[in-house]
């Protein structure tokens, strides 16, 4: 009966590995959003200083360009990261019935050892 046990213990750590993957996924989605806006505020500034809101402006500036270079490839990674991130909710409730099984089977042979 301790395979049941550390079958149950490896479950358990599964389902607490996807779970800190799943908030690490959040945290760095959270923060590229938070990056972003940060980018598109500095841009805002600079075409104020510049007088030229047209980024095909032959003298827009180029702090403002990169800015708004680096803001889209961040909005992409955001979209990747979603994507990940509904495959590790996917994962992680796959892991959850898992673990429930074999919670549910280790409560049985317990009730089953009490009894004998």
């Amino acid at each position: 009966m301790k395979s049941r046990e550390s079958l149950v213990r490896l479950k358990e750590f599964q389902v607490n590995e996807k779970r800190r993957q799943l908030q690490q996924l959040q945290m760095m989605m959270s923060e590229f959003e938070r990056m972003t806006k940060d980018l598109e505020s500095q841009i805002v500034v600079e075409e104020k200083k510049s007088g030229i809101s047209d980024p095909n402006h032959f003298a827009y500036p180029t702090f403002a360009k990169a800015a708004r270079q680096r803001a889209d490839n961040l909005q992409v990674s955001i979209k990747e990261l979603k994507m990940q991130e509904e495959t590790l909710e996917l994962a992680l409730e796959e892991m959850q019935a898992e673990y429930a099984r074999a919670t549910a089977l280790e409560e049985r042979d317990g009730g089953a050892r009490a009894r004998a």
